[in-house]
This record gives structure tokens, C-alpha cells and sequence, in this order.
């Protein structure tokens, strides 16, 4: 099969992502797998294949179109996800407290990495996942700050990683703590990193917990926006001052902002449509997402993760606790 990729080093590079998605998403269906989520499952199968049979040099062109391109149009798709209407007519509250979480975990985090004298840019995109929504925030900003790939990889595995852990102890908690189901929900959508993580948690205790949960994390999602363009200021600022040539503008999050319009105020209303479409197109984001993860993952030396990650990942679980902590005590 690699031999008969390697015969079109573009449509190889991108069908091999196609395949290691593929079988990344089937087994995010399995028992237990379910819990990491289709594109950790396509990272670890990724990384994987590279420490067993070294990364697929002759099929680099398609991989890294995978990686950057298809990157940029799944962050696309994912605005349609987004809907700002309800955000804002019913979650404004939940919309400050959301900016709140983001601040912390983006300020603890990399104050923590100081003093832990952690990798930087692990550090900044574990923060930038954690305050916002996880392996998708990631993607978004690592053009931004201009990432290496086997970081952002390292980084969207660290997150899933986690916010699974996280996601399985608020069910085991919740039960316990006194709270109604939607003060169980707002706390779970501030406080975890994923919508997967948020839904896994929310699901056990009913529908309440579960819509209050979305909107408080809808919001985190949102504030992914104007995030975007203060990193976006903050890099050309850090360029100029270095002699460097200056950040591209991201235009993808221009998109990303049309897409949320257009699934906000077009969609159903404007332009015709029905639920197996948004449904099929969320499978397509999540493909797509998951061939980039693939790319990403084939990146990923594990000689690196040890002296690369570990100080990252103890800077952002602490963040993880205290956050817990404070969105449980401004309910």
C-alpha cells in the first residue's frame, strides 16, 4: 500500500491521512476509545506508525497539505457549530465567566511554565486548549504563533488526554456535590476543555445539565475569536520587536467568523436545510480535523515528548484544578 502511494507523493500523502482518520475514527467507536475522542485516537495512531516505521518521507507534499490546508477548512466548517445567537441572548452572563476561565488558565498556565521552566510554545497552546475548547483551539491558533508541528501535535494528545480524566472524574463527583443539575452544567461547560469533554460530563445528569453545560461552553468558543486576533497583534508585535518578518493575517478565522453567521442566522431560516446536513456536515469537519491530527502525529518523535511535555503537562493540570475550583465557587 505505501509503495502504491508513493507513486503520487501528494494524492499519497493525502490519501495516508485519509486512512490513518479512518481508522482513528472507527476506533474512537470502541469501548473506552470513545472517551479520547476521534482526533486523539488519530494522533496516537499516527505517532505510532512514525516510531515503528519512521515518517513516510516520500509522501511529504500531501502530508503536509493535510496538516496546514485541510487544517485551515475543518477550523472553517467548525464556525458552523457555533451558534452566536444563543450565546448571546441567553449566555451573557455565562459569556464573562467564560472570558474569566480563558484569562486564568492562559495566565496560571504560563506563569507556572516560568517557574516550572517548561517549553513556551507546549506551554502557550495547552493554555490557549484548556481556557477555550481543547484540541480545536489548538488548531486554530498554532498558525498564529507559528508552531511546530510535533508541538501541536504533543499538545492536542496532552488535552485529550486530560480532559477525558477530568471529563470521567465530574461524573463520578457531580453525584456528590450540592448542586442542581444546571449549576452542574455551567460548572462542567466552564471549567472542562473539550464540547466532547463537556458533553461526557454533562450527558449523566440530564438534559438541563447538558444545554446549560453547551452554552456556557458555546461561549468559551466564541471568545476564540477576538483571542485570535489579540495573539494575532501580540505575534506581530513580538516580530517586529525581533527583526522578523511579520505574522500573516489568519484568514481562515474570517471564515471560521462567516460560517458561525451563516449557521447562526442563514441556515434553516434563509437557505433550506434539515438535520442530517448539519450532521453530515460535522462528520466532514471532524474527517477533516482528524486527517490534520493524522499529519500532525507522524510528526511526533517520542524521544521528545519526555523532555518536551512533561513540564507543560504539570503547568496545565494544575491550571485544570483551579479552574475546576473557581468555576465551582462563582456558580
Amino acid at each position: 500500500m505505501y509503495t502504491f502511494l508513493s507513486r503520487s507523493p501528494f494524492l499519497g500523502g493525502i490519501g495516508f491521512t485519509f486512512i490513518l482518520a479512518a481508522f482513528g475514527i472507527l476506533l474512537a467507536g470502541l469501548p473506552g476509545f470513545q472517551y479520547i475522542g476521534a482526533l486523539a485516537t488519530s494522533i496516537l495512531l499516527a505517532i505510532l506508525f512514525r516510531q515503528l516505521f519512521g515518517y513516510p518521507t516520500a509522501l511529504a507534499s500531501g502530508l503536509q497539505f493535510s496538516t496546514k490546508k485541510l487544517l485551515r477548512v475543518a477550523i472553517i466548517l467548525f464556525g458552523l457549530k457555533l451558534n452566536i445567537d444563543v450565546v448571546l441572548n441567553e449566555g451573557l452572563g455565562l459569556l464573562a465567566k467564560g472570558a474569566g476561565t480563558i484569562i486564568v488558565a492562559i495566565t496560571l498556565t504560563m506563569i507556572l511554565s516560568r517557574w516550572f521552566k517548561a517549553n513556551t510554545m507546549i506551554s502557550m497552546l495547552l493554555a490557549v486548549g484548556t481556557g477555550v475548547c481543547g484540541a480545536a483551539a489548538i488548531a486554530a491558533v498554532s498558525p498564529i504563533l507559528k508552531s511546530k508541528e510535533e508541538d501541536t501535535a504533543l499538545s492536542v494528545g496532552i488535552i485529550a488526554l486530560v480532559g477525558t480524566i477530568f471529563g470521567i472524574a465530574y461524573t463520578i463527583i457531580g453525584p456528590l456535590l450540592p448542586l442542581s443539575a444546571e449549576q452542574y452544567g455551567i460548572w462542567s461547560g466552564l471549567s472542562l476543555h473539550e464540547i466532547a469533554h463537556v458533553a461526557l460530563a454533562a450527558e449523566p445528569a440530564g438534559e438541563d445539565a447538558l444545554a446549560m453545560a453547551l452554552l456556557a461552553k458555546l461561549g468559551r468558543v466564541l471568545l476564540l475569536i477576538p483571542l485570535s486576533f489579540i495573539l494575532v497583534f501580540w505575534m506581530r508585535r513580538k516580530r517586529h520587536d525581533e527583526t522578523e518578518a511579520q505574522v500573516n493575517f489568519p484568514w481562515f478565522l474570517i471564515g471560521f467568523i462567516v460560517m458561525s453567521l451563516v449557521g447562526t442566522y442563514l441556515l434553516g431560516d434563509v437557505i433550506p436545510t434539515s438535520e442530517a446536513f448539519l450532521t453530515g456536515v460535522s462528520h466532514v469537519t471532524t474527517f477533516l480535523l482528524a486527517m490534520a491530527m493524522s499529519g500532525l502525529g507522524l510528526n511526533v518523535s517520542l524521544a521528545s515528548i519526555k523532555s518536551k511535555a512533561m513540564r507543560p503537562l504539570a503547568a496545565m493540570l494544575i491550571t485544570s484544578v483551579v479552574l475546576s475550583f473557581m468555576a465551582y465557587f462563582v456558580l
